[in-house]
């Protein structure tokens, strides 16, 4: 049975908190209050960072930010473009389904094309959300 099994890399605790801490930084740099939320490969949530006074309610949003971007491995961004040839049923199913996010602020964490995880910023305006995000990936990716 060991054909059947396979490693998947999955970011680490260590990164996770790094990538949640260099989002809320920047977000206090652009002078906003974000939630961050980075998940493992699998969606599971690895580490959350609240700045004090960010949205309650943009908690879950973070985390489902991130989960949706784990989940397709794409930026939450891209699904206005993605789903608009699409039928509104299926607009309206997919944007109706528990824990998806279909608006920026949350991206893949790839690592040698492999994705080892995703983080989810809310809490700011939706280009502000997607800058904390890169500022996140920025603080645990490789360069270049």
């Amino acid at each position: 049975m060991q054909h059947l099994a396979h490693y998947c890399q999955s970011i680490t605790s260590v990164a996770a908190m790094r990538a949640a801490e260099a989002a809320v930084a920047h977000g206090r740099q652009l002078g906003v209050m974000v939630n961050a939320a980075v998940v493992d490969h699998s969606g599971v949530l690895m580490a959350f960072l609240r700045c004090e006074g960010a949205p309650l309610h943009s908690v879950d949003i973070a985390i489902d930010k991130a989960y949706t971007a784990v989940s397709f491995g794409l930026p939450t961004a891209a699904w206005d473009a993605r789903l608009a040839e699409r039928s509104e049923a299926v607009r309206a199913g997919l944007y109706g389904r528990p824990r998806f996010a279909g608006f920026g602020g949350g991206l893949p964490i790839m690592l040698d094309g492999q994705r080892i995880g995703a983080i989810g910023i809310s809490g700011a305006s939706e280009a502000q959300d997607i800058a904390c995000a890169e500022a996140g990936l920025a603080a645990i990716l490789p360069q270049g």
